[in-house]
């Protein structure tokens, strides 16, 4: 059966809107790709003008690319929910994961989770340093409500920057590895930059301090009536 002339043209028509609707999409993801900005900064410095970018970056709500003394990490406000979703997808990690935090001091942690007997002690012990320490938040804390968590996992970290970082949002940030979900840990700028590439979600802005050097992960712990439970093992031995 012959198609009619006007059915046709309609056929036509909804093939040539199908391509023009790729086409924006295909612009639209490479505007997205485009918009991953790399601020080069020197690991051992906290450079002012780099420090007010990360700055305007998280109280925009978007994610930063920034270095620890460990990999690269995504650093969000974590009173943000709209910040804290961005990560998620960008790491395409699942929500039944929760993001561990870093702060840049002592009391910063103080201020949002319960730290007291052993957990205390080692944390002055070790921090600043790679020992991330699973605590219970405050009642009415703004970052548990927005986790949708009763404890989160925190650590002061040993790189300068990444203390620069959290202060400059407020004392407390997200703090996961800069990677796919699934993937390794990253210590490039440039490789963090080119895992993230042609994703449909990706960092605002990269704070490239080159080639981190190759260090363990921070050690994870947890106590529970004052016994340690170490959930992994890493540079710090407790």
């Amino acid at each position: 059966m012959k198609k009619s002339p006007n059915k046709a043209r309609v056929l036509h028509g909804a093939a040539r809107a199908g391509e023009g609707i790729k086409r924006t999409v295909e612009r639209f993801r490479k505007k997205i790709v485009m918009s991953m900005r790399t601020v080069k900064i020197t690991r051992t410095r906290v450079g002012k003008k780099a420090l007010a970018e990360a700055r305007r970056v998280l109280l925009a709500g978007e994610v930063l690319v920034f270095p620890t003394e460990t990999a690269y990490g995504l650093a969000a406000d974590p009173r943000s929910a709209h910040a804290v979703r961005e990560v998620f997808s960008i790491k395409g990690r699942s929500r039944r994961k929760p993001l561990p935090f870093i702060a840049a001091a002592y009391a910063d942690v103080a201020k949002h989770f319960l730290l007291a007997g052993k957990a205390a002690k080692n944390a002055r012990a070790h921090w600043p340093g790679p020992l991330t320490v699973v605590l219970p938040f405050k009642k009415g804390s703004v970052i548990a409500k927005v986790s949708g968590q009763k404890f989160g996992a925190v650590r002061v970290p040993g790189s300068a920057w990444a203390r620069a970082v959290a202060r400059a949002a407020g004392g407390i940030v997200t703090s996961t590895s800069a990677n796919v979900s699934g993937d390794s840990a990253i210590y490039g700028a440039s490789k963090v930059i080119a895992a993230f590439r042609g994703r449909r979600h990706v960092p605002s802005v990269v704070l490239d301090a080159g080639t981190l050097p190759q260090r363990p992960p921070s050690t994870i712990v947890r106590f529970e009536k004052e016994k340690v439970i170490v959930l992994r093992q890493g540079s710090v031995k407790i």
